[in-house]
Protein backbone atom coordinates (compact mmCIF):
# COMPACT_ATOMS: atom_id res chain seq x y z
CA UNK A 1 0.00 0.00 0.00
CA UNK A 2 1.22 3.18 -1.10
CA UNK A 3 0.35 6.14 1.50
CA UNK A 4 -1.29 9.44 0.08
CA UNK A 5 0.77 11.77 0.95
CA UNK A 6 -1.75 15.07 1.01
CA UNK A 7 -2.90 12.86 4.00
CA UNK A 8 0.08 12.10 5.96
CA UNK A 9 0.85 15.99 5.43
CA UNK A 10 -2.32 16.84 7.05
CA UNK A 11 -1.42 14.26 10.10
CA UNK A 12 1.90 15.26 10.40
CA UNK A 13 1.00 18.51 10.38
CA UNK A 14 -1.87 18.18 13.04
CA UNK A 15 0.63 16.54 15.35
CA UNK A 16 3.45 18.93 14.85
CA UNK A 17 0.49 21.38 16.14
CA UNK A 18 -0.39 19.32 19.12
CA UNK A 19 3.39 19.42 20.43
CA UNK A 20 4.01 22.74 19.61
CA UNK A 21 5.22 25.33 21.91
CA UNK A 22 5.79 29.04 21.92
CA UNK A 23 9.44 30.45 22.31
CA UNK A 24 11.32 33.67 21.17
CA UNK A 25 7.77 34.84 19.93
CA UNK A 26 7.08 32.21 17.49
CA UNK A 27 5.29 28.63 17.56
CA UNK A 28 8.04 25.78 17.41
CA UNK A 29 7.40 21.83 16.78
CA UNK A 30 9.83 19.05 17.46
CA UNK A 31 11.00 17.85 14.26
CA UNK A 32 10.28 13.55 14.98
CA UNK A 33 8.07 13.01 12.25
CA UNK A 34 8.85 11.62 8.65
CA UNK A 35 11.54 13.32 6.98
CA UNK A 36 9.84 13.11 3.87
CA UNK A 37 6.56 14.71 5.15
CA UNK A 38 8.38 17.35 6.83
CA UNK A 39 10.54 18.31 3.72
CA UNK A 40 6.90 18.59 2.11
CA UNK A 41 5.83 20.73 4.48
CA UNK A 42 8.76 23.27 3.97
CA UNK A 43 8.52 23.10 0.74
CA UNK A 44 4.79 24.32 0.75
CA UNK A 45 5.99 27.31 2.66
CA UNK A 46 4.03 25.68 6.40
CA UNK A 47 6.98 25.59 8.27
CA UNK A 48 10.98 26.21 8.20
CA UNK A 49 14.01 24.53 6.71
CA UNK A 50 13.78 21.20 8.89
CA UNK A 51 17.12 20.20 7.58
CA UNK A 52 19.74 21.06 10.17
CA UNK A 53 21.48 21.04 13.43
CA UNK A 54 17.77 22.61 15.38
CA UNK A 55 15.62 19.99 16.89
CA UNK A 56 12.71 22.25 16.05
CA UNK A 57 11.25 23.48 12.96
CA UNK A 58 9.08 27.11 13.36
CA UNK A 59 5.58 27.22 11.49
CA UNK A 60 4.95 29.89 9.46
CA UNK A 61 1.44 31.88 10.16
CA UNK A 62 -0.17 29.71 7.11
CA UNK A 63 1.69 26.77 8.41
CA UNK A 64 -0.05 27.61 12.21
CA UNK A 65 -3.19 28.34 10.82
CA UNK A 66 -3.30 25.00 8.79
CA UNK A 67 -2.04 23.13 11.57
CA UNK A 68 -4.70 23.93 14.29
CA UNK A 69 -7.46 23.05 11.32
CA UNK A 70 -5.86 19.81 10.80
CA UNK A 71 -5.82 19.24 14.60
CA UNK A 72 -9.37 20.27 14.46
CA UNK A 73 -10.24 18.07 11.82
CA UNK A 74 -8.57 14.63 13.07
CA UNK A 75 -8.44 15.01 16.62
CA UNK A 76 -11.96 16.93 17.37
CA UNK A 77 -12.79 20.05 19.30
CA UNK A 78 -11.24 22.98 19.38
CA UNK A 79 -7.10 23.56 20.36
Amino acid sequence: MKPDPDKVDETVIALLYLGSFESAGVTRAWKGHDWDALNRLYESGLISNPKGKAKSVVFTNEGKLKAKRACEKLFGGTV
